[in-house]
């Protein structure tokens, strides 16, 4: 495929791959996977995290995150422990063992971030963050498929 040919949707999932791909390499090495080293650095480190902030801020379904906490549990990289502040609430700390993990991974990210920038002038990274806003915005504020669009009729 030339590169008119390629969409704009395709090189973003494409290269989500291989990221995707490039990070379970390395939580393999902890027997672990890109979803619990994420989920780890959502944790504040010190202080704990609401499970129900969790969600929203790696982005993941209900059911996918209890999954993953499930076995983050098991493996012992978290405790969960009553939220004082709201009794029905459960924030989740991380155990010395979990803390370890979350510094394997925060080391990875900050080594691809670094491989990134070497290789890249500043201002195209720049221009990069300027183009993934505006996609953000456009998918966010509903501006490239509105609700009065009709469904295709067969």
């Amino acid at each position: 495929m030339s590169k008119k040919d390629i969409t704009i949707d395709h090189a973003l999932r494409a290269t989500w791959q291989a990221i995707t791909k490039m990070y379970n390499e390395q939580a393999a090495k902890l027997d672990s996977t890109m979803a619990t080293g994420f989920a780890l650095l959502s944790i504040d480190p010190e202080e704990g995290t609401p499970s129900t902030a969790l969600g929203p801020r790696m982005g993941m379904e209900a059911t996918s995150l209890s999954r993953t906490l499930k076995s983050m549990e098991e493996r012992g990289l978290i405790e969960r422990k009553p939220n004082p502040a709201d009794g029905r609430g459960v924030l989740i700390f991380l155990t010395e063992f979990g803390k370890e993990n979350r510094n394997f991974s925060k080391d990875r990210v900050l080594k691809f971030n670094d491989a990134i920038r070497a290789n890249i002038e500043s201002e195209k990274i720049d221009h990069f963050f300027e183009v993934i806003h505006v996609i953000n915005d456009l998918i966010q504020n509903k501006k490239i498929y509105n609700n009065s669009e009709t469904t295709i009729k067969q």
